[in-house]
């Protein structure tokens, strides 16, 4: 899978959120990747190797 992803990418993580969907918008980009969910706008940051192991699909890039 391509790993290129840039700020502004619409990515789908494996597991849903809470909120109902797994879609999420690449906010920040670095050692850790911050993500920001499409639905509830909810704001995490993830490590950038967990980041990987996660993400499904990158949908916009």
């Amino acid at each position: 899978m391509d790993k290129n992803y840039r700020i502004g990418s619409v990515v789908i993580m494996k597991k849903p959120h809470p909120c109902g969907t797994n879609e999420w918008s690449i906010t920040r980009c670095g050692a850790d990747i911050k993500i920001k969910c499409i639905n509830c706008g909810r704001q995490i940051m993830l490590p950038r190797i967990d980041f990987n192991k996660k993400v499904k699909k990158i949908v916009t890039y």
